[in-house]
């Protein structure tokens, strides 16, 4: 089976050793520069990262391989577990995408700021899609809060988060470890969880989404903006 049969039959498939000590350190240093401290941090403007997630770096890659080249980063999200921030997420589905503009469109709403940025919940045909790849910035053992999935859950439509543990319980779970370098590729509205670390200890991982298409009723990607 190849990598994208096994992608779209189960939500998620793991590539090893993907990136290069050298994009590791620069990663890590955008890590740094963004969170400062907190939870996670939006990324925009950061010089270099583009060169790693368009389709001509090795992210984008990987992106385009599993979709098209007409695919791009339509957002990036810096998370960073550490003993001082080490919190725990319930079963869910990532519901909601960045825009640059508020404007009203059909099957599109309800509409929520957050990092001051603009996002809103899309039908869920936008989501499905799309897909979502996890960078590992540092290595993810069984006790280092590694993510949980509920295999083919991206197949079920939209899930309430009143009954999303319900429904993930039904279905096959994997835990996704990972080494420094490695990447998860997710199917964006797979269901997914996290423990706290234990012990706690840092973890460091860029979430980044994808999409090949164009939103409709001149609602525009927010995109991942970057200098050179």
């Amino acid at each position: 089976m190849t990598m994208r049969q096994t992608l779209e039959r189960d939500g998620a498939v793991h590539v090893g050793g993907l990136l290069s000590k050298g994009e590791l350190e620069s990663l890590r240093k955008v890590a740094d520069e963004a969170v400062a401290g907190r939870p996670g941090a939006r990324l925009q403007g950061h010089a270099g990262l583009m060169a790693i997630l368009s389709t001509d770096g090795v992210v984008g890659a990987l992106a385009a391989r599993l979709s098209s080249r007409a695919t791009r980063p339509v957002r990036a999200v810096m998370f960073d577990k550490t003993p001082d921030s080490n919190w725990l997420v319930a079963w869910h589905q990532d519901r909601v995408i960045p825009v640059r503009e508020r404007i009203e469109t059909a099957g599109f709403g309800p509409w929520s700021t957050k990092d001051g940025v603009l996002h809103v919940a899309p039908p869920f045909e936008v989501l499905a899609r799309m897909l979502t790849i996890r960078v590992h910035l540092d290595a993810v053992d069984s006790a280092n809060a590694p993510l949980r999935v509920a295999l083919g859950s991206h197949q079920l439509g939209r899930v309430s988060a009143d009954v999303a543990a319900e429904e993930a319980s039904k279905l096959d779970h994997c835990i996704c470890l990972a080494e420094a370098g490695d990447v998860w590729v997710y199917a964006t509205p797979i269901l997914h969880a996290s423990d706290r670390a234990n012990p706690p200890r840092r973890r460091r991982v860029l979430q980044v989404d994808y999409a090949d298409f164009e939103l409709p009723g001149g609602l525009a990607w927010l995109g991942v903006q970057t200098t050179a």
